[in-house]
């Protein structure tokens, strides 16, 4: 089962989203409805709705980027060390999610803006397993893990 904290970083998310913690983890619940791969397991991270300013600030930190971007995502494990892990444990904390404000498009359409913001955090999601884009490969692979949830979802 996968868990989410949300964090409202930036108050002007209530904007948008009423109740950002609900609407997560009413996404999260069809993700666990469908997906039974870690139904004996207990998977969380956390999710940080930011601004531009403070992902710029991490992005800078930790990636040596000087520039706003619409997600982050910083996973605790490598994907080849992750399976092992997860095997060996009931309750696994994979990582943290940034997810910027100002990079989501659409804001005056309420539907288009929601899922535009699922696209930008399953995104964030997949790289907490460990995968990455760096090449056509690992990107093919990323795409099709990322369709798959989006498929949960919608």
């Amino acid at each position: 089962m996968i868990k989410v904290n949300v964090i409202l970083k930036n108050f002007t998310w209530r904007k948008y989203l009423k109740d950002p913690s609900e609407f997560f983890n009413q996404k999260i619940r069809l993700i666990n409805k469908k997906d039974k791969s870690y139904k004996n397991k207990k998977l969380i991270f956390s999710l940080m709705l930011s601004d531009s300013l403070e992902i710029k600030r991490l992005n800078k930190r930790y990636r040596k980027k000087d520039k706003s971007t619409d997600v982050l995502s910083f996973p605790f494990y490598e994907k080849n060390d992750l399976k092992k892990i997860i095997s060996k444990n009931n309750e696994l904390y994979l990582g943290d999610i940034i997810i910027n404000l100002k990079k989501v498009r659409y804001k005056t359409n309420k539907t288009k803006f929601e899922k535009e913001l699922i696209k930008i955090w399953i995104h964030g999601f997949v790289h907490l397993f460990g995968y990455t884009h760096k090449n056509d490969r690992n990107y093919n692979l990323m795409n099709k893990l990322e369709k798959k949830y989006l498929n949960f979802i919608n």
